[in-house]
């Protein structure tokens, strides 16, 4: 699935329906570490991860915004540092010349007017007024990966982003996530249209069905018992 499929796609999901999805699927999807939030709102995207290891110039980003495809998601290691802004408007805007889809940063970033202004998806940890003091030489696979919380990004995944939050997936699972992501959503829109109408979740549910089940097997689990009566809600 290219860059304007996954986008076109991922249109009317969210993260939370492909993080449900990645469970009902056991597709390991991966959450970077807490904290991190979009600088506009209503941010979304979804693309392919473009890696990219700061060093302490900007150098490495521009490489990476030159080799990147329309619709691709600038994933920048900067190791989580709140210390410095890695970012600035400069290298967004430049990102935004090159049709990319979003930037996400494990570290922080500045000039945050120009950026809310310039109205580019780009998620962060934080900002700070400095940018780095300090340049170490770029290593020859700079653009090969990039570290986020405990996890390795490579072109090999993709990202997904809104409001919530954002998600890496592998790309070759991702219609898989995708078709299972569309499943969920349906029966989650039927339940709220059940709702609207007056049919409680409860009775949707067959929750006061559950409570017996569990109290005869205190083993059976909620998500076991949506599971067998096809509901949504928590998978």
């Amino acid at each position: 699935m290219d860059n304007h499929d996954l986008a076109a796609a991922f249109a009317e999901l969210s993260t939370a329906l492909i993080a449900d999805s990645g469970l009902r699927t056991n597709i390991p999807v991966r959450f970077p570490p807490p904290g991190i939030y979009p600088l506009i709102p209503k941010a979304r995207f979804a693309g392919r991860a473009l890696p990219a290891r700061h060093t302490g110039s900007v150098d490495v980003f521009l490489e990476a915004i030159g080799q990147a495809q329309a619709g691709d998601v600038l994933v920048i290691d900067n190791g989580g540092r709140l210390d410095e802004g890695c970012i600035g408007d400069l290298t967004v805007l430049e990102a935004q010349a090159y049709r990319l889809g979003g930037v996400v940063i494990w570290g922080a970033h500045r000039d945050t007017d120009e950026l809310i202004h310039i109205g580019f998806p780009v998620f962060t940890y934080g900002t700070h007024p400095s940018g780095p003091a300090n340049l170490t030489p770029q290593e020859a696979d700079s653009l090969a990966w990039a570290r986020f919380g405990m996890h390795t990004i490579t072109t090999d995944w993709v990202v997904f982003g809104d409001t919530d939050g954002i998600i890496f997936a592998p790309a070759d699972r991702v219609s898989d996530l995708i078709e299972m992501a569309l499943k969920i959503q349906a029966v989650e829109r039927r339940q709220a249209e059940g709702v609207k109408g007056g049919i409680t979740l409860h009775e949707q549910l067959a929750f006061d069905e559950y409570l017996a089940k569990r109290r005869a097997d205190p083993t059976y689990t909620f998500r076991q018992h949506v599971r067998i009566i096809g509901g949504a809600i928590e998978q």
